[in-house]
């Protein structure tokens, strides 16, 4: 390749930066063109949820962890929403280009696997990022929740939907069709964050059920996030952080490794 010289160097340097920024720009414009549907409806299925829950059961629960329930619940659908939608943006990206044949125009140009790894978790952050944001404006507005430690909530808000963005590379790379993809979002990705202590604290599970909770990295994200914004948690931020990094570390591996061997880019 014309980009590569004879001693096998990158001509424009170790890392492409024109060709990673532009694959960061497509993925922020593929959602952002349609932002009813990316952006707009998050905030509306987050709003419903809070309303269901309030009208259902908010006036008759007492406080969580010595806080009152909707504001106990409010970090938990806004994490949630966060997942859904960094695992979406990346997931669908992939298997798009799968299925519609055109993955060689994201293969073709001279980036590495980790370059292409980088601007698909680029685009799925900055997606999460910008539901965080219009979800919190939400809470803030109408539940007058706000942050506590923002440190804290950003953190693991970017560490979520890195882990995410990662697991949507893995299941898109793995499926060959949307049907598989729907499959894997249905039965794990839903499932895991709604029982991850996104509507309740995991000291009302059965003591099996709390150390599986344990184990699992939805939960330290979604309990994180809950620290940042109102304060409490089931666990320590810290032993969050260490778990939610090496989980991001884990994948980001496979996502690379799966680039570089080209597993299952071409079905």
């Amino acid at each position: 390749m014309s980009e590569i010289s004879s001693m096998g160097v990158r001509r424009f340097g170790m890392v492409n930066w024109l060709g990673l920024y532009t694959l960061i720009r497509r993925e922020i414009m593929r959602f952002m063109n349609v932002w009813s549907q990316t952006i707009m409806a998050p905030l509306i299925n987050a709003g419903l949820f809070l309303m269901i829950f309030t009208i259902a059961i908010g006036s008759k629960r007492g406080d969580v962890m010595g806080m009152p329930f909707m504001h106990f619940l409010a970090p938990g659908i806004l994490t949630m929403t966060v997942i859904q939608n960094s695992f979406a943006n990346s997931s669908s990206s992939l298997t798009s280009a799968k299925v519609q044949g055109n993955i060689v125009d994201t293969l073709m140009p001279p980036l590495s696997p980790l370059e292409l790894v980088l601007g698909y978790i680029f685009g799925a952050v900055a997606r999460g990022l910008l539901v965080a944001v219009v979800i919190a404006l939400g809470v803030w507005l109408f539940l007058g929740v706000g942050m506590e430690h923002p440190q804290w909530a950003l953190v693991f808000v970017i560490l979520g939907a890195i882990f995410m963005g990662g697991m949507g590379i893995i299941a898109a790379l793995f499926a060959n069709k949307f049907d598989q993809l729907a499959a894997i979002s249905n039965f794990v990705v839903t499932p895991l964050s709604f029982l991850s202590g996104t509507f309740y604290s995991i000291d009302a599970l059965p003591p099996v059920l709390n150390k599986l909770s344990h184990i699992n990295p939805f939960f330290y994200i979604i309990d994180g996030v809950r620290y940042g914004m109102i304060g409490v948690s089931d666990s320590s931020p810290w032993q969050g952080l260490w778990i939610v990094s090496l989980s991001c570390a884990i994948v980001l591996g496979i996502c690379w490794n799966w680039f570089r061997t080209g597993y299952r880019l071409k079905a």
